[in-house]
C-alpha cells in the first residue's frame, strides 16, 4: 500500500480516513461540537398500521421534565411534505390519519436527547383502526392501487414465443426487502442564522435535496438553507431521501426556538420509521429451446412500495432493466407493480432494484438447467448476451466481455474439478450437502432520470501552492473522495499531499445530485478534470506570456518546466498569483449519449455496462437447514481501476452485504402491521465469522472502459452486490441434491436456515414448489 505522496492512477493508496475510522478520530455528525443551548428532538411515532387518529393528546409531553414544546403539522411554516417525486404524498407529520405503523406524528423538543425521547412515550393517542394490507399482493388484491405509475418493456413477440417454445415453464419468486443497518444512523443538527438562514450538519448521500426540502418545510428560498456533510458512517441509499424528515424536523425547531436542536433516534426508532431495500413477488413465464436457449419471457415484479412513492419509480424501473441481468431475451414483456401498502415507504438501497430483476434471471436460468439435466453454467453461457443485441429496453450491447471473465474465472477457481467432487461428495448421501454455483452480472451504470447524470467541483489552488478540493459527491465510506483527490493530484501532476479533501456543502457546490447509482466517481471525477483543465489552461498561458516560451515547453507540476529552467511548484503558483491569474475554478460534467423514453420503454440509459462474476461453494446442513459459505472466488471489472485497493474493498464489502440480503436479513412485520425485526437482536446482518473461509477477489486488470470516463475506469459500487447471488445458487443446488437435481429448489430470498430446511424436507417428500 503505497503512501499519498507522488500517486498515480490505478496504484493502491489508502482511504484517506481509514487511521481516523479506526482510531475513532473520524467526526461524524454525532461529535459535532454543539453550539451551547442546543435542544434535542425526538419523533412520537403511531402504533397503528393504517387508521383515523380519534384522539392526539399531548398535554403529558409537554408537563414532562425539560420539554420545551412539541412540533405537529401545524408547526410547519412551509409545506407539510418530504417527497422526492413530488407527489405531495409523505408528509413530515402525520395529519389526522396515520398509513404505517412507525409514521412520525409529532416530535418533542427537549433540553435533553433522554428527555425528549422519555416524553415522546407519555403521548396519548387513538385510532380509529382501517383496514390494512402488508405485503404487495395483499396490497394488489384489495385494490390498494399503485403509488406510482407502473412500467413496461416489451420486445418482440413473447406470446408467440411462449406458445411455440418446446418447453414453458412459470413460477414465482418472492425477494425479502433489507434494511440498510448502516453503523451511523440517521441524524440531524440544525443551526440557527439570522434571517431566513439555517445551517444543518447531517449524514445525507443528497445535500442538495436536503436543502430543498428544508426551504419547503421553512417556507423559504433555498439560498437560506446551507447542508453540510463531512462523512456518513454507512449511506448504502438508506441516506439519499430518507434523512429529508430529520432534517425538515430540526430546522423547524431552530429556527422556532432559535437554538440549535439536534435529532437522531434510537436504532429501533430508525428502523421502524425509515424505508428499506424494496420486497418483491415476481411472477414469470419462459420458454426455450431443448439447448436450454432462452425464446420468450413474459414477467410481474410486485412490489412492496409503502404508503408513499418515495423512490419507487425509478426502483421498480431498474427491477425490470435488470431482469435479463446477462441473457438476450429474443421476446420480452416485462411488468413492474409498484404497490401501495401500510408499510413504511421503502427506498433506495445498493443496486436500487437491479438485484431483485437479476436474480429473478437467475432463478429462470436454474429453472432451465434443472428441466433439461445441465450444469446451470452451461446454460448461462448459452444464452449470454452478444454483442449488437438489443435489451428489452432497446439498449444495443457493445460491450459484452463476460466470456473472457468467464474463461478466466473457470480457470483460476477450478470450477470444473470443484463441481465434480461436490456431485461426488452428494452422491455418497450424508446429513451435510454442498453446492457451487457460478453467477455474472452485467450492470448498467447511470441514473435513469436522465437529469441527475451532472455533477460540479471547485477547486481552488491558494497563493502557497496548497489545493482545496471541493465536489459534490459525498463520502460515506466508499474511497469517492481519495478517488477524486488521486484524479484531481495527477490532472495537475503535483503530490496528493498538497490537496485538503473538503467535507461536501451546497455554499460551494450547487445542486448536486445524490452519491448514488455508482455514479459518484464517474460524475464527480470528471467535474474535477473539467477544473483541472481550466487551471491549466489559465497557468500555461501565463508562463508562455511571461517567460515567452511556446506552450508546448511547458509542464506544470510538482517540479514546473518552462523551456530550460525549472522551479518548485509553489513558487510558480506565487508568481501566477502576483500577476493576477485567476486560482480557482468551477468544473462541470454531464454524461454524454444517454436517453430515456419512458413511455414508449425505448432508449440508451445507461451510459455503459460493468461486468463480473463469481463461483461460491456452500455446506447445508440437510438437518437444520444451517449452512456455510466455504470458498468464493471473485472476477470483477472495474476498467482502469482508479485505486485497485479501495475498488477490491467495494467488491468485498458489496459481495457480503449481498449475502446478507439473500440468506440471514429478514425483515417480519405481525398481523398488525409492526415491524418486528427493528434491532440487531432480530434483524441479523452477517458478521465476521460469517465471511467466506476462502475468499478471492480479483479485478480485471485488462479492461479498459470504452467509454470516455474517468480514466476509463468504471463504476464499482453496486454491480458487486449482486455477485452474491451465487451463493444463493449454490444453496439451491445442495438442496436440490437430495431429490437427485430433478427439481429446482426454489428458494425464497432470504434463504433462512427455515426456508431451507423446509425446501429439503418438501423435496425429500416428493412435493412441488408452489
Amino acid at each position: 500500500m503505497k503512501d499519498n505522496l507522488s500517486p498515480g492512477i490505478s496504484d493502491d493508496i489508502r482511504h484517506d480516513s481509514a487511521e481516523k475510522h479506526v482510531t475513532g478520530r473520524a467526526d461524524y455528525t454525532d461529535d459535532l461540537t454543539e453550539p451551547q443551548g442546543t435542544l434535542h428532538a425526538y419523533l412520537g411515532l403511531s402504533k397503528c398500521a393504517h387508521g383515523r387518529i380519534t384522539r392526539l393528546d399531548l398535554d403529558p409531553v409537554r408537563a414532562a421534565p425539560g420539554v420545551i414544546d412539541v412540533l405537529t403539522a401545524a408547526d410547519i411554516p412551509g409545506v407539510n411534505d418530504v417527497s422526492p417525486a413530488g407527489n405531495h404524498d409523505d408528509p413530515i407529520f402525520a395529519e389526522g390519519e396515520v398509513r404505517f405503523w412507525g409514521q412520525p406524528i409529532f416530535a418533542v423538543i427537549a433540553e435533553t436527547r433522554d428527555q425528549a425521547r422519555r416524553a415522546a412515550a407519555l403521548a396519548v393517542v387513538e385510532y380509529d383502526a382501517l383496514p390494512h394490507a402488508l405485503d404487495p399482493i395483499a396490497a394488489r388484491d384489495a385494490g390498494m392501487g399503485y403509488v406510482t405509475d407502473p412500467l413496461k418493456l416489451r420486445r418482440g413477440a413473447p406470446e408467440v414465443a411462449l406458445a411455440t417454445a418446446p418447453h414453458r415453464i412459470t413460477g414465482r419468486m418472492v425477494i425479502g426487502g433489507q434494511d440498510h443497518f448502516y453503523l451511523e444512523g440517521q441524524i440531524a443538527m440544525a443551526v440557527p442564522g439570522e434571517d431566513e438562514d439555517v445551517v444543518i450538519h447531517t449524514s445525507t448521500q443528497h445535500p442538495s435535496e436536503v436543502q430543498h426540502m428544508v426551504a419547503h418545510a421553512l417556507g423559504v428560498a433555498s439560498n437560506a438553507v446551507v447542508v453540510n456533510v463531512r462523512r456518513m458512517g454507512g449511506g448504502f441509499g438508506g441516506k439519499e431521501t430518507q434523512m429529508n424528515l430529520f432534517c425538515c424536523v430540526a430546522a423547524v425547531a431552530a429556527k422556532k426556538w432559535h437554538r440549535a436542536v439536534k435529532l437522531r433516534p434510537d436504532r429501533d426508532d430508525d428502523m421502524t420509521a425509515t424505508g428499506k431495500r424494496h420486497d418483491f413477488v415476481a411472477d414469470y413465464a419462459l420458454g426455450f429451446d431443448r439447448q436450454g436457449r432462452i425464446q420468450g419471457v413474459s414477467g410481474d415484479w410486485y412490489a412492496r412500495c409503502g404508503f408513499s412513492a418515495d423512490l419507487s419509480g425509478p426502483v421498480t424501473d431498474r427491477a425490470l432493466f435488470h431482469a435479463d441481468n446477462a441473457y438476450f431475451y429474443p421476446d420480452v414483456e416485462l411488468r413492474s407493480h409498484p404497490m401501495r401498502t401500510n408499510t413504511v415507504s421503502n427506498t433506495a438501497f445498493r443496486g436500487f432494484g437491479g438485484p431483485q430483476g437479476v436474480i429473478v434471471a437467475e432463478r429462470m436460468i436454474e429453472e432451465i438447467a434443472y428441466a433439461l439435466g445441465k450444469d446451470t453454467l452451461e446454460i448461462r453461457k448459452a444464452n449470454l448476451y452478444q454483442n449488437g443485441q438489443l435489451t428489452p429496453y432497446h439498449q444495443e450491447v457493445e460491450d459484452q466481455i463476460l466470456p473472457r471473465i468467464f474463461d478466466e474465472l473457470e480457470a483460476s477457481s477450478d470450477y470444473h474439478v470443484r463441481r465434480k467432487a461436490v456431485l461426488d461428495w452428494n452422491a455418497r448421501g450424508g446429513v451435510i450437502r454442498k453446492g457451487i454455483a457460478l453467477t455474472p452480472v452485467k450492470f448498467g451504470i447511470s441514473f435513469t432520470a436522465t437529469w441527475y447524470n451532472q455533477a460540479g467541483a471547485l477547486i481552488h489552488i491558494y497563493s502557497d501552492g496548497s489545493i482545496q478540493l471541493n465536489h459534490g459527491g459525498t463520502e460515506m465510506g466508499q474511497g469517492l473522495n481519495i478517488k477524486v483527490a488521486q484524479v484531481t493530484a495527477e490532472a495537475l501532476g503535483v503530490d496528493l499531499s498538497r490537496i485538503k479533501i473538503t467535507k461536501t456543502t451546497t455554499e460551494k457546490v450547487p445542486n448536486t445530485s445524490a452519491t448514488a447509482a455508482s455514479s459518484g466517481s464517474d460524475l464527480n471525477g470528471m467535474a474535477a478534470l473539467d477544473a483541472c483543465d481550466q487551471l491549466l489552461a489559465r497557468l500555461t498561458g501565463f508562463a508562455a506570456s511571461a517567460w515567452n516560451v511556446p506552450a508546448d515547453q511547458i509542464s506544470i507540476g510538482e517540479t514546473v518546466r518552462i523551456g530550460g529552467e525549472t522551479m518548485p511548484f509553489a513558487d510558480f503558483i506565487r508568481a501566477a498569483y502576483l500577476a493576477r491569474v485567476q486560482l480557482s475554478a468551477a468544473g462541470f460534467y454531464k454524461t454524454p449519449k444517454i436517453h430515456w423514453d419512458r413511455a414508449k420503454g425505448t432508449g440508451r440509459p445507461f451510459y455503459y455496462f460493468a461486468y463480473g462474476a463469481a463461483v461460491s461453494e456452500v455446506s447445508v446442513d440437510t438437518l437444520t437447514g444451517e449452512y456455510e459459505v466455504d470458498r468464493v472466488d471473485v472476477l470483477h471489472d472495474v476498467g482502469r481501476s482508479i485505486n485497485p485497493a479501495i475498488d477490491k474493498g467495494q467488491v468485498e464489502g458489496g459481495f457480503v452485504q449481498g449475502v446478507g440480503w439473500l440468506t440471514s436479513e429478514e425483515l417480519w412485520w405481525n398481523d398488525k402491521g409492526e415491524l418486528k425485526t427493528h434491532a440487531p437482536s432480530t434483524y441479523k446482518i452477517p458478521l465476521a465469522g460469517d465471511r467466506p473461509r476462502i475468499f478471492n477477489v480479483a479485478l480485471a486488470d485488462w479492461s479498459v472502459n470504452r467509454e470516455k470516463t474517468v480514466k476509463r475506469s468504471k463504476a464499482v459500487g453496486e454491480p458487486p452486490f449482486m455477485l452474491a447471488i451465487s451463493v444463493f445458487e449454490a444453496i439451491g443446488m445442495a438442496v436440490a441434491s437430495v431429490a437427485h437435481y430433478r427439481e429446482c429448489p426454489r428458494l425464497d430470498a432470504p434463504a433462512t436456515p427455515e426456508r431451507v430446511l423446509m425446501a429439503v424436507e418438501r423435496l425429500r417428500g416428493g412435493g412441488t414448489a408452489a
